[in-house]
């Protein structure tokens, strides 16, 4: 692995993105994975074009080499579970191992911890000095895949001061974390004044939607969509249609990061599509209902 190579994926603009889903629970049905669509949101409005999504088992090979395809591949990615206190939880040294690191207890991380976690009350009798499986289970979760022949800060990411749980930075691009909803969130919401001054827009300000919605069938606007297509895509603006069933109304979408030339489009398409603007896609079917009172 080129130290080179890895700073230049750890500064460079962000313009794609990954997500690896990571969990035998996600596969097996028994956990509902929310983190890829709240990253998906993540990226649009920050202007990251996210390019694929993965759920995956807690497999060594699979995960080593999603992340390793997905560094090669993306600006930017994140992992999302298999970071626990169990034997299943595998991802530090899935990925250690696929990229050729070592697993180091990383010692401000541990003592994070230590500060800000508390012992589950079935665990009276727990002690940070005192050897038990209690103690190796968290200690398994301190242990992260450090290049040593780089600076350790780029690697591990504290981003909330509320948390002990680090970011883990494999590769200059691959962000290991939690599967736990919350902690997704908050993390990912931490990190994004690091990401912001790589970005295309600086501001974060990220890409823009505009909704239409209309009476007509999906075949029927499919001509004139088929040619509005064909007129924004030098502009970086793609269109969308989508059937709403058992609605009278469908949806059309503009999505762009050029909003003046949106917004211009907007009468044009209104009437190409027979409808309306409107905040959400229900919007319309509530006027529709109002003009049918009495």
């Amino acid at each position: 692995m080129s130290t080179s190579a890895t700073e230049d994926r750890s500064k460079r603009m962000i313009h794609t993105a990954g997500c690896i889903i990571i969990g035998d629970e996600v596969l097996g049905g028994k956990t509902v994975d929310t983190n890829s669509a709240h990253f998906a949101k993540y990226c649009f409005l920050l202007g990251m074009n996210l390019k694929r999504i993965e759920v995956i088992g807690d497999d060594e090979a699979e995960i080593g080499e999603a992340a390793k395809r997905m560094s090669e591949s993306y600006d930017f990615v994140v992992t999302s579970g298999g970071i626990g206190p169990t034997h299943d939880d595998i991802t530090y040294e899935s990925i250690a191992k696929a990229f050729k690191l070592p697993l180091k207890l990383h010692d401000d991380a541990l003592k994070r911890m230590k500060a800000l976690s508390k012992p589950h009350p079935s665990q009276k009798n727990f002690s940070w000095d005192a050897p038990s499986p209690a103690l190796d289970a968290k200690l398994r979760m301190v242990k992260l895949p450090i290049d040593e022949s780089r600076d350790e800060s780029n690697q591990v990411l504290f981003v909330d001061v509320s948390l002990w749980v680090p970011i883990s930075v494999v590769n200059g691009n691959v962000h290991i974390l939690p599967g736990i909803p919350r902690l997704f969130t908050q993390l990912l919401d931490g990190l994004k004044p690091l990401l912001i001054p790589r970005l295309e827009n600086p501001e974060g300000k990220g890409v823009y939607r505009i909704l239409f919605s209309t009476p007509m069938a999906e075949s029927e606007v499919a001509g004139y969509l088929t040619t509005l297509a064909a007129e924004v895509e030098p502009k970086g603006v793609k269109v969308g249609s989508y059937p709403r069933w058992g609605r009278k109304r469908n949806s059309v979408t503009l999505v762009g990061k050029d909003k003046d030339y949106m917004e211009s489009l907007v009468p044009q398409i209104e009437k190409g599509v027979d409808g309306v603007r409107v905040e959400r896609e229900e919007d319309a079917d509530e006027s529709e209902d109002d003009a049918n009172i009495g």
